[in-house]
């Protein structure tokens, strides 16, 4: 019986060595921290690997994390300056710096940080507009942070960073939104497209005012260039006629015609006058009636003598006309000849002695 008494005692000092060790050796994993309580109080902050403490009179109340968590909170109504409802999500990081503080200072740490975080977050939103919190992500963002680091500092808790997920209108307003920034975008492409069309009609103004002025030069040299080969012509046709007129006269003076070859050439130049497209008025001369009764009495009575130059003139010699004379002109003097010799021709006729006789003195 004494030796099963023993043995059992035995195994159970045994045992009980074995949970007084277990109980004794405390591990704690990196980045955690472990609250020990003695009897019910705070003794000590176990940090990272092996512990001894007292077994059955300290145990690890608290494993506390220290890593950076994040923490995300469902979105939350809340009413701008011009009072319009939005839905804002938020994103928290935040560091358990003392873990002591985080566990006795406050019961849940994170539902603290989430109500704080709604009421900062309406308090500033409720001091903007809609369009105002739109775009001002980054100071809502600092401001929260900041408000919240503060808050959160005799908790033993480091707020890091807080981000805006999203920032939701309601929908009549998104829709309103929607068609208020299309119609910006209409209005400036409209302003763009107007801004091309100036630019190409200054452009293209700006081409046709050098092209009319080019052709306005180039009409002008024009100009001038036809002004001056007008003069020229001119000048040449002028210069052409008073050489003809010229030669005519001295042929003429050469010739010495008497008064039936003038008058002869009076008739000559009738025809001519009634072929004008205004010739339904005759004005004769008085020279023409004069030459007719010259004609008349050339025909009656042939004169021995008709008062006119005895010497013959070859009508039959060429011409010397200068190189520049027109041809208008050259054809005008062998006409003038012609119709002398034409003229000339029944008076020296009958003049003439027969052939073979020497002319009568």
């Amino acid at each position: 019986m004494f030796a099963s008494a023993m043995l059992v005692f035995f195994i159970l000092l045994v045992v009980l060595l074995i949970v007084t060790a277990a109980m004794s050796l405390k591990i704690i994993p990196q980045n955690f921290a472990g609250i020990v309580e003695r009897l019910g109080k705070y003794r000590t902050t176990l940090t990272p690997g092996p512990h001894l403490i007292v077994p059955f009179l300290d145990r690890v109340k608290y494993r506390v994390d220290q890593r950076e968590q994040v923490v995300s909170f469902p979105p939350q109504g809340v009413i701008t300056e011009d009072n319009l409802t939005v839905e804002i999500d938020t994103v928290i990081l935040y560091t358990v710096n003392n873990p002591v503080a985080a566990t006795y200072e406050i019961v849940n740490y994170i539902e603290g940080i989430h109500q704080l975080t709604t009421t900062t977050l309406r308090n500033i939103i409720g001091g903007m507009t809609l369009e105002h919190a739109l775009t001002s992500r980054d100071q809502i963002n600092r401001t929260l942070s900041a408000e919240l680091d503060a808050a959160t500092g005799r908790w033993g808790i480091k707020v890091s960073r807080v981000e805006l997920k999203s920032i939701d209108p309601p929908p009549t307003i998104i829709d309103a939104m929607e068609k208020q920034m299309r119609a910006e975008r209409d209005k400036r492409a409209a302003i763009l497209t107007a801004e091309g069309e100036r630019q190409s009609a200054i452009l293209s103004a700006e081409g046709q005012k050098q092209a009319a002025i080019l052709t306005a030069e180039g009409q002008k040299q024009s100009a001038i260039l036809t002004a001056e080969g007008e003069k020229t012509a001119a000048i040449l046709t002028a210069q052409g006629e008073g050489r003809a007129i010229e030669t005519v006269f001295q042929a003429i003076h050469d010739g010495n015609p008497d008064q039936k070859l003038l008058s002869y050439q009076y008739l000559q130049t009738l025809p001519k006058i009634a072929q004008g497209h205004n010739a339904s008025t005759w004005i004769i001369p008085a020279e023409v009636t004069a030459a007719l009764s010259t004609i008349g009495n050339v025909v009656g009575s042939i004169p021995v003598d008709g008062g006119g130059s005895h010497k013959r003139v070859d009508l039959d010699e060429p011409v010397e006309t200068a190189s520049t004379a027109p041809a208008e002109t050259s054809s005008a003097v062998e006409e003038a000849i012609r119709a002398a010799k034409q003229a000339e021709s029944p008076i020296s006729t009958q003049d003439d002695p027969p052939t073979g006789q020497p002319p009568t003195a």
